[in-house]
């Protein structure tokens, strides 16, 4: 008897008990470094300095903020204690609500730190319902209102077109649903409030002043007020003025360019319902300034950046985006880069942990020493038999590794504070030959010899102008500088104290001859008179030669020693770091390799990446030569190419049978096949998808010159 049967089965696959181990990043640096010795032991490195990195901008933006931030809180208590100690409508109409415009710069990626830092504060000080809200997700009235009703109750909440939706879904949610109206707000913080007076019956006496009112407002920040849509903005404070009795609201409004954007957002109609108050943050420069002053210019942080990778990141800051949070990550990817691509970077820590990570270099390690640029030129300037000794004995090297170490920690120690004096002594001088910023001085410095430079030479020549006061505050200061400091430049401190001491005995009025005025005076009385220009040139001469000539004056002798002294503490410490012997184990140099990262071009990767797939996709198949694609690549790789042999304007069937030419090669057909080339419905689907692909990607557009054609819009390979 013969049977049949259907079987139908279910199989399950359970998944491996073993799970996949995760790399971590200690393992993708050791993975990437291209020496492998000693990796683990930079990559700890690397984290201790990056972690310094954080800790140190935190502390010191949470410094810079603090003025603007304490502020606000006083700004926020006031309001709120105003309301409940005093007649509230005496103070301000019944529906005008307190409103802060923090005024915080074109630098946007910083501002949502500084957002976080106020929400906390004001959370833990004044009251804990705050919340705060972006114009990307508030594109309507409703949106807005449901964002902000969320974030203060912590629930669902519902507008009108969604109750419907909602109603028929109440027996699957887990948690209840509010209507989305001010109303159940009031409702919700009534409740809130009277909950939180009646709670509280075991606290002590001396407590309440310290628990905040029992009313706290209801504050609401809007992130980026610039970018809200005006009605939408318009109707939710109207709505809002409408509740200002039954809901203590307190506005915050960030903007990023001007105070004036209120008035250009709000009529007069809406913006009289809020009681503004202007705060206004330290601008971006200042910020910066501060940052390079504080991390770049420290003495006491072994990394270092050379002037082409500062001046990089300076100019992505200035040129592009202001953010003095995307610089902080520039000098993160340059530590980072340096521990990873510089092996000897081991040596990049405290003075400490380098001698002791120099006796435990490797017989490799010490061979790449040797090949460094600024040690081959140490070794030129020594004598025969030291020079066999350091190519040669590894415990000799070293030693002098040792001493070589040191000599660098010296040189940062005596470079930062002649620097800072140097800026002292130069940054109010007309003009500002040497910049008005530390970094402008610090750039010239690292690039090559300063005192060499044009513009220290006129800066010497302005300081031989300063009068008796203005030098001498000049000098105290660089002396206070020294005294803070370096402890190591003692003999430059004395001589500065025993300089000072010279100019307040000095009385040069006293020594002062008369008729050295007068013949020094005499040649100014014939410039009054009406001259041509030959006679006065020839006045001139005749003065300069007069002051050439004339006997100098005590006070001026003693100004010419202290800017001579000035002048050798300079030649003595601002050196440019390339001369300092294995410079390279704390600088790091690559510029190009940090543009690349932080000033990308969108253009070029697509180009790269449409030109030559195979380092993208690592298919063998798609290796080609002389800058070819091979037949077997995806389909806009193939468009691209053949769209490069065209002019300005593109035939579209022309180029769809090229096209359909390669990919038939591709598919293995015979050229001699009468099918070859042939264009059927699969290739020109994909054809008109890898036109589109090219048309979003911006390298194509569609002309009405001719409706057939498209035209080119990139001109130029990557």
């Amino acid at each position: 008897m013969s049977t049949s049967s259907v079987s139908k089965g279910c199989f399950v696959f359970k998944p491996s008990s073993k799970k996949k181990k995760t790399l971590s990043l200690e393992d993708y640096f050791i993975r990437g470094c291209e020496n492998a010795e000693n990796s683990g032991t930079r990559f700890k490195l690397c984290q201790k300095l990056w972690d310094k990195i954080k800790e140190d901008t935190e502390v010191l933006q949470d410094e810079l903020n603090r003025k603007i931030l304490d502020s606000l809180l006083d700004f926020t208590k006031k309001c709120s204690s105003t309301r409940q100690h005093s007649d509230w409508a005496a103070k301000m109409r019944a529906n005008e609500i307190p409103t802060a415009a923090l005024v915080l710069g074109v630098n946007v990626p910083d501002h949502d730190m500084t957002f976080q830092v106020l929400s906390e504060l004001l959370q833990q000080s004044v009251s804990p319902y705050v919340t705060s809200v972006q114009a990307k997700e508030c594109g309507a009235l409703k949106h807005l209102m449901k964002r902000v009703l969320e974030r203060l109750m912590g629930t669902e909440v519902t507008v009108d077109d969604e109750e419907e939706e909602e109603n028929e879904h109440t027996s699957t949610q887990l948690h209840k649903s509010v209507h989305c109206s001010l109303g159940t707000l009031c409702d919700w913080y009534n409740a809130k409030t009277k909950k939180s007076s009646s709670g509280t019956p075991g606290k002590k006496r001396g407590s309440p002043a310290k628990d905040g009112p029992q009313q706290p407002p209801v504050v609401i920040i809007f992130k980026d007020l610039e970018a809200f849509n005006p009605r939408v903005l318009q109707d939710f404070i109207l709505i809002c003025s409408r509740y200002i009795q039954r809901l203590p609201l307190m506005f915050i409004f960030g903007i990023a360019t001007s105070p004036s954007t209120i008035q250009h957002m709000l009529p007069h109609s809406v913006s009289s319902l809020l009681c503004i108050e202007l705060f206004q943050s330290l601008s971006c420069t200042q910020h910066l300034a501060t940052v390079i002053d504080k991390l770049i210019l420290n003495r006491h942080f072994p990394f270092k950046l050379n002037n082409k990778v500062l001046q990089v990141l300076i100019s992505i800051f200035l040129y592009h985006d202001f953010s003095v949070k995307n610089f902080i990550k520039g000098v993160q990817l340059a530590l980072l880069e340096h521990f990873h691509s510089q092996p000897l970077s081991v040596l990049c820590c405290k003075k400490k942990e380098a001698l002791h990570n120099v006796m435990q270099l490797s017989p490799s390690y010490l061979e790449r020493i040797r090949q460094l640029p600024s040690f081959k030129r140490y070794v030129e300037k020594q004598e025969p038999q030291e020079q066999i000794n350091l190519s040669t004995d590894d415990g000799h090297l070293k030693e002098v590794c040792k001493e070589l170490i040191k000599d660098l920690r010296r040189y940062h120690d005596g470079y930062y504070p002649v620097l800072r004096c140097l800026h002292a002594l130069t940054s109010s001088l007309p003009r500002y030959p040497l910049g008005k910023q530390i970094r402008e001085l610090h750039l010239i410095c690292l690039e090559k010899n300063v005192w060499d430079n044009e513009d220290y030479l006129s800066a010497m020549k302005l300081l031989k102008m300063l009068a008796k006061d203005e030098l001498i505050t000049l000098l105290q200061r660089c002396l206070e500088i020294l005294q803070l400091e370096s402890k190591k430049l003692k003999n430059a401190q004395d001589r500065l104290e025993e300089l000072l001491e010279k100019f307040k005995q000095l009385d040069i009025a006293a020594e002062t001859e008369p008729c050295v005025d007068e013949c020094i005076t005499s040649p100014v009385k014939n410039l009054g008179k009406k001259t041509d220009l030959f006679q006065l040139q020839k006045t001139l001469l005749e003065m300069n030669e007069t002051r050439r000539s004339k006997k100098l004056s005590p006070f001026e002798l003693l100004r010419n020693e202290a800017l001579e002294f000035v002048d050798n503490l300079v030649k003595s410490h601002l050196s440019p770091p390339e001369s300092m012997t294995l410079y390279e184990v704390c600088y790091y140099t690559s510029s190009a390799t940090v543009r690349r990262h932080l000033n990308a071009t969108p253009r070029t990767s697509i180009q790269a990446a449409l030109s030559s797939p195979y380092y993208y996709l690592q298919n063998n198949s798609l290796k080609a030569e002389d800058g070819s694609v091979s037949n077997a690549a995806p389909d806009i790789c193939i468009a691209y190419k053949l769209h490069l042999e065209c002019g300005r304007l593109i035939n579209l069937y022309d180029w769809l049978e090229a096209y359909a030419t390669v990919v038939s090669a591709a598919e293995g057909n015979s050229p001699d096949s009468g099918d070859f080339g042939k264009v059927d419905d699969v290739k020109h689907a994909r054809f008109i998808r890898a036109v589109s692909e090219l048309e979003f990607l911006g390298f194509i557009k569609s002309t009405k010159q001719k409706t057939d054609h498209v035209a080119r819009l990139t001109w130029g390979g990557c």
